[in-house]
């Protein structure tokens, strides 16, 4: 798998997409910043789902029973492959990582 930037029009529709195939999937989030060093921030709970809002400008990380707020991000990574997603990387406007790790990969069809 090979890591790939998206491109900011491509946010939304990105996160649409794969927030439609998660049922079922969990994850684990792991954030890394230069003030606080590397942290889970959860790990393995259902993935209900992934939003950009461009009004506002966040990135919505929806867990059961949390939820994980990206204000300003300012650059998306995915790691996807033939065998789908695996992870997404979000890049805080503090140049904080916030690395959302697929238990198992989601492939992602266009519409």
């Amino acid at each position: 798998m090979t890591a790939r930037s998206l491109a900011k029009a491509e946010w939304q529709g990105y996160c649409d997409l794969m927030s439609k195939g998660l049922l079922g999937n969990q994850a684990e989030i792991e954030v890394g910043s230069l003030v606080f060093g590397d942290q889970v921030a959860a790990k393995w709970l259902q993935l209900l789902g992934i939003t950009y809002d461009p009004k506002d400008d966040l990135v919505d990380i929806a867990l059961e029973g949390f939820d994980h707020l990206i204000h300003q991000p300012r650059e998306i990574f995915v790691e996807d492959g033939p065998e789908g997603l695996r992870t997404m990387e979000i890049v805080g406007a503090d140049q904080s990582r916030q690395i959302v790790k697929l238990r198992q990969p989601l492939m992602i069809t266009k519409r």
